[in-house]
């Protein structure tokens, strides 16, 4: 339970990092990101998924 936290704990820093260094800018993109189709969001969000676990097995492996 630990590792889990401090994992979750990484993902939150790392997610919040771009909004605290440029917020500006992360107003726009998310500007841009409303004008994207729902199913061209749903698939990259799958894809990222994948990918992260795909990390985790390579990384506990």
């Amino acid at each position: 339970m630990e590792f889990f936290l401090c994992v979750i704990g990484m993902v939150i820093f790392i997610e919040g990092l771009p909004y605290a260094a440029f917020p500006d800018k992360m107003k726009t993109w998310i500007q841009t990101m409303l004008e994207v189709p729902s199913p061209t969001l749903r698939g990259f969000g799958l894809i990222m998924m994948l990918t992260g676990l795909l990390l985790v097995y390579a990384g506990k492996g």
